[in-house]
């Protein structure tokens, strides 16, 4: 039989005694082609012709090859090999008969894996560990609306709207949430499908184009306590009342006056250095807490802080001068402080504290119901460790120190920070100093304070019309 033959073959097949087409009938025959030097086998099947190369440029080969072909052929016209409805004929007959299943489509990627997947790489030290939580609570909101079941590649702004008219029936403080929380939850979903899109995990740009949102109310502007106390009337829930608090700035004689509050009840060294670095700098608590002891450089007469909002590509540092009460209140604490990088830090026990506390073992979630069972694995901690603290001591124990007197009021550091940043402005500091000292880089922060600059806006306006 010749490489270059045209033969076809039909499936009625041969006698089963002599080997012979019957009657009227053509046997079983796949023939050769050589195309680009490489052989492909031809053939037919129910009135239709299929070929397939069969990779080899070896006359001998392929022949061995042809003849498997018209072997299955023959079988499948005897009735000796039954061809399954729906198989592909060429990938039937080049497998001598059987039919290979093909490999399952691999599972869509889900909202719940897609969610530990971004958290997982996000958590070697890219987020901030305060971010990092904020993420997964967005994320999670968005598990809880779409389901941790649902499709990531088939997300569409329609289950995205839906998600902001769900997450809109919430209340927090007995009102709905503010459409910039509803904001910054998308924009945490969008950075994680985008870091997907560049993991191959997903393709596509987030389908978030032309959601609606509520209308936003403007955040109040910074007050002084008696401001505040005049609106307080007007609120309408707690939730109003909460907001105007979050606007709360001490004036410069109120903060002497907490500091010395702090400094009298703190039952910790840490804490009053802590509030002052705090008050004087106009930093962050999670800045304070990052702080080292190097970072203080009392004879230049600056500190360093440390920033992790500015840029997500690289950590990023700004210098902000000492003022003559903090540089006396950390040359105090740094004789006192107990070892270590962290400007701030303890040594011994602290109350209700994971890492610091008296015993050692507790457990969480699926802990034991009976006192006897969650006591079991608790046993006296032998040496209290040394390090930095966390957020959440700081706030407690500062919570503790407020308790029960004027500055109950304060609704945390941030305040501080209100104060910092009012005071500077009420003394008519350039806004791009502040900006510099306290890492402002959004115009919705700056409008929030630029009311106190009295002295100037009255000599702008007193130049047009005076």
């Amino acid at each position: 039989m010749g490489p270059q033959g045209d033969r076809v073959a039909s499936l009625a097949g041969p006698s089963s005694t002599s080997g012979k087409a019957a009657e009227g009938v053509e046997a079983p025959v796949a023939s050769l082609e050589l195309r680009n030097k490489t052989y492909r086998v031809v053939f037919m099947f129910r009135g239709r012709k299929y070929g397939y190369s069969l990779d080899t440029d070896n006359p001998s080969v392929a022949e061995g090859l042809r003849g498997g072909v018209e072997k299955t052929l023959m079988l499948v016209g005897q009735g000796a090999l039954e061809f399954p409805a729906g198989a592909d004929v060429v990938s039937f007959v080049r497998n001598g008969g059987k039919v290979v299943q093909a490999a399952p489509p691999p599972a869509p990627l889900t909202l719940a894996q897609l969610k530990e997947k971004y958290l997982e790489a996000q958590g070697q030290g890219a987020m901030e560990a305060n971010s990092l939580a904020t993420v997964r609570m967005h994320l999670g909101h968005f598990e809880k609306t779409l389901g941790g079941r649902f499709a990531v590649r088939n997300l569409a702004a329609a289950d995205l709207q839906r998600h902001v008219a769900e997450r809109r029936k919430k209340k927090h403080r007995g009102k709905a949430l503010s459409p910039v929380t509803l904001r910054k939850e998308m924009a945490s979903f969008r950075a994680c499908w985008n870091w997907a899109v560049l993991q191959d995990l997903l393709s596509g740009a987030f389908p978030s184009r032309g959601l609606v949102y509520p209308k936003a109310d403007e955040k109040p502007p910074f007050m002084t306590r008696a401001e505040v106390e005049a609106r307080l009337p007007a609120a309408a829930n707690d939730a109003e009342r909460a907001e105007l608090w979050d606007a709360l700035y001490l004036t410069r004689e109120e903060l002497p006056r907490l500091l010395a509050h702090v400094e009298e009840r703190a039952t910790h060294p840490w804490l009053h250095p802590l509030v002052a670095f705090v008050a004087y700098t106009g930093c962050r608590r999670s800045e304070a807490i990052r702080a080292l002891v190097t970072d203080v450089d009392l004879a230049g007469g600056t500190v360093l802080v440390r920033e992790k909002k500015r840029s997500r590509k690289q950590r990023t540092t700004r210098r902000v001068p000492l003022t003559a009460a903090l540089a006396a209140t950390l040359k105090g604490w740094l004789a006192v402080h107990p070892g270590g990088p962290a400007l701030f830090c303890h040594q011994g026990v602290v109350a209700r504290s994971k890492k610091r506390g008296e015993t050692t073992g507790h457990k969480g979630k699926g802990r034991p119901t009976s006192l006897r069972g969650r006591m079991q694995p608790v046993r006296k901690r032998d040496v209290a460790a040394v390090g930095a603290l966390t957020r959440d001591e700081v706030h407690d124990h500062l919570r503790r120190v407020l308790a029960g007197s004027e500055w109950e009021v304060l609704p945390g550091f941030h305040a501080l920070r209100h104060s910092f940043i009012s005071a500077c402005a009420s003394k008519a500091i350039d806004q791009r100093l502040i900006d510099t000292w306290v890492g402002h880089s959004t115009e919705e922060q700056r409008r929030r304070y630029r009311h106190l600059y009295p002295s100037v806006q009255q000599a702008a306006i007193g130049a047009v019309f005076d």
